[in-house]
């Protein structure tokens, strides 16, 4: 018998708090794409479910990419 690895399913705002934004920081993830969720019937609002390996996948699907230092408005000759 083979058994497969347990999903753990969060609430939104358990999900926020794993990885540590706001629940409508995450919700707006959701609605663009960025992070794969499951919504539940809810009678007046979508209730939101979300598993911890797809929110590790989006946080490690796009790394932050370095980007030029900034430049002292001086040294660009604007003073």
């Amino acid at each position: 018998m083979t058994s497969e690895p347990h999903s753990e399913w969060l609430t939104a705002a358990e999900a926020a708090a794993y990885v540590k934004v706001k629940p409508r920081s995450l919700l707006l993830w959701v609605r663009q794409g960025k992070v794969k969720a499951y919504a539940l019937s809810g009678t007046k609002r979508r209730v939101w479910r979300l598993r911890k390996e797809d929110l590790d996948a989006a946080l490690l699907a796009s790394p932050v990419v370095p980007s030029e230092p900034l430049t002292v408005l001086s040294e660009r000759g604007i003073f």
